[in-house]
């Protein structure tokens, strides 16, 4: 599957990675909340899954100057990217970005470390097959008293129904499925593991923010 997946994601933004900052700013909204809420301890490590073109780990990097920045996304196109703007912005010594599947990546073997003080996904679980898989694996490379942060597509129940329909069939030519069971998923990993979970919606249910801290 992870074979397959990411010869798909490569074909989708091999070209739209040029243009992705540009035009996603309009519409994946939260990420910049997210950001801001991170808060990583000082020298602390925070690793972003389906880190894609490198704009938000930039941003954490901006934020926060003492914090080791960690990506990993399934495109190599992508990744491609992410390391020249991680390059401009002056970051290159202080981030480590690799190539693997959001299900099933080798923290230890690609980053030298197996847990991360925040770890978080930004619009990438509703682009994942498996995201239950990729939603349990995050959880498990965050360190004790660490935090997992998720935003993604909501469920437009605030919106009208016109446009729900519209976004969702949209949303589904770039291969993008909004998961509505999120909440529910945060909550019971949140009770296997050992944490407290977390989730609301903003801005009548575009988007959803969850995520849960580690016991």
């Amino acid at each position: 599957m992870s074979g397959s997946h990411d010869r798909l994601m490569d074909s989708i933004y091999r070209r739209q990675r040029h243009i992705y900052d540009l035009s996603r700013k309009y519409y994946l909204l939260g990420r910049d909340g997210l950001i801001a809420d991170l808060a990583p301890p000082k020298g602390g490590a925070v690793l972003e899954i389906g880190c894609g073109t490198g704009r938000n780990l930039i941003a954490v990097g901006k934020a926060w100057p003492n914090t080791r920045l960690y990506g990993v996304d399934i495109s190599e196109a992508m990744l491609e990217t992410a390391r020249m703007s991680m390059g401009k912005a002056g970051m290159a010594d202080r981030a480590t970005l690799a190539q693997g599947d959001a299900c099933s990546f080798d923290a230890e073997a690609l980053f030298g470390r197996a847990t991360f003080e925040r770890v978080f996904i930004s619009y990438a679980l509703s682009m994942i097959p498996d995201w239950r898989g990729a939603l349990v694996h995050a959880a498990r490379h965050v360190a004790p008293g660490g935090r997992l942060e998720i935003v993604d597509f909501g469920q437009q129940e605030g919106l009208p129904g016109l446009w729900r329909r519209a976004l969702f069939g949209w949303l589904a030519r770039f291969h993008v499925s909004p998961r509505g069971e999120l909440p529910g998923a945060i909550s019971a990993l949140a009770a296997d593991m050992g944490g407290f979970p977390h989730s609301r919606t903003l801005y009548r249910g575009y988007a959803v923010r969850g995520g849960l801290i580690r016991i």
